[in-house]
């Protein structure tokens, strides 16, 4: 028997310019007494935390900062952050950052809240894949770039010792409130915004052309999944935010300052966060966790402290072309109409087009990897399963073999 009914579960927003001025009063509703800080030393560096911290302060709530958040967060990382949550005595958590510092802060809180070890939660088949035995501590989310849209959904994303990028994910891990501020995005460098930009598109498009919620076998509302399917509320906000990243990413890439730019990217990573939070992402993102996971070597430009490493939206963006190409005989309909929204004909080029234009890397090769690796990427998108069962198409070994060659 078929699905018939679906789920739409949303982080409360507070959104606009200014807004982070208002997180000690949202802290303080929530009944957090003491709170910590979860963000990464670049954020803290340039004063955004502190400008948070210090709003929240004056309301008398107590709190502490780790700053040491990885931009991509390893498991080294997010244990030390968990410690550093277990020992404190928190009864709140803010995730002040990219969706690095807010994946860091909802993995905090679980452990905070309910101890067990990492693999105990992390997704099959690399972990147990156990579900949170109730609610978590309070988690704010208060998100420092246009992308992730890691404040309105239920994952957290890591890259474990082994090699392997995967995460955790259940309702429980969505933040009780995101507090979305564009002016907290004005300093971003070109090449991070076109990179997070890039992960938004990706995350609305993927989500507009997963396959239907009815075409699930039906649950029970407890076994129903985080990644329904596309539905027609998950399609109200992907197609917003795919017209939203057409229109202006390219703005706000060209000029930093751009406010109005920013702030109708910083609604898209939003908006797109609702909507793949609901309905799913697919073959890109399971093709980005191994991208950005088997090799080191390139480096990208406009992120702090120089190391080689492929940045979430890079390692997403490279084989959408080439996966949307696949993807298209099962949704003919949907995937010209996403190709509309982004201002093309044809979903597959329109999207090459947007990466050109934003100058990010529009091949694997050139973040470091040849045919040889090539079956090892395959056997880490393999092990995303619970992202590629979200595909229009469903997509096996050879499948996506020929998707990573043609994104070489």
């Amino acid at each position: 028997m078929r699905e018939t009914v679906f789920t739409v579960e949303a982080t409360p927003i507070v959104f606009g310019p200014g807004a982070a001025e208002e997180a000690g009063y949202h802290l303080r509703r929530l009944g957090v007494r003491r709170a910590l800080f979860v963000s990464d030393r670049h954020v803290h560096e340039v004063g955004i935390t502190e400008r948070v911290r210090a709003a929240v302060a004056e309301l008398g709530i107590e709190t502490e900062v780790f700053a040491r958040a990885h931009v991509e967060p390893t498991e080294e990382s997010v244990l030390e952050a968990i410690a550093a949550a277990r020992e404190g005595g928190f009864d709140g958590f803010v995730g002040a950052g990219g969706g690095s510092s807010i994946d860091t802060a909802k993995m905090a809180a679980l452990f905070a809240t309910h101890g067990g070890e990492l693999l105990d939660y992390v997704n099959r088949p690399i972990g147990e894949g156990k579900a949170p035995p109730g609610p978590l501590l309070p988690v704010v989310a208060v998100p420092t770039t246009a992308g992730t849209g890691s404040e309105a959904t239920a994952v957290a994303v890591l890259d474990l010792a082994i090699g392997v990028k995967t995460g955790i994910s259940h309702r429980y891990l969505r933040p009780r409130l995101g507090i979305v501020d564009p002016l907290l995005t004005l300093s971003l460098p070109p090449a991070v915004t076109a990179s997070c930009g890039l992960d938004v598109v990706c995350h609305a498009v993927e989500s507009y052309t997963a396959r239907p919620f009815t075409s699930r076998e039906k649950t029970s509302p407890d076994e129903r999944p985080p990644y329904q399917g596309a539905n027609p509320v998950s399609d109200i906000w992907c197609r917003k935010a795919i017209e939203a990243g057409g229109t202006y990413l390219r703005r706000a890439v060209a000029d930093g300052s751009d406010l109005e730019a920013r702030t109708e990217m910083m609604l898209a990573a939003t908006l797109a966060g609702i909507g793949f939070g609901n309905a799913g992402v697919h073959i890109p993102h399971a093709c980005s966790y191994p991208v950005a996971s088997l090799r080191h070597t390139w480096m990208p430009s406009g992120y702090p402290d120089p190391c080689p490493f492929v940045p979430h939206g890079l390692a997403v963006a490279v084989t959408a072309p080439a996966a949307f190409r696949f993807t298209e005989a099962a949704l003919p309909e949907r995937h010209r109409e996403a190709a509309r929204l982004l201002g093309g004909e044809d979903l597959a080029e329109t999207f090459a087009e947007l990466m050109r234009d934003v100058e990010a890397p529009t091949s694997l090769r050139t973040l470091g990897y040849d045919e040889s690796d090539v079956p090892a990427l395959v056997e880490g998108a393999l092990r995303q399963q619970r992202v590629l069962v979200s595909s229009p198409r469903e997509a096996g070994a050879a499948d996506l073999e020929q998707i990573l060659r043609q994104s070489l």
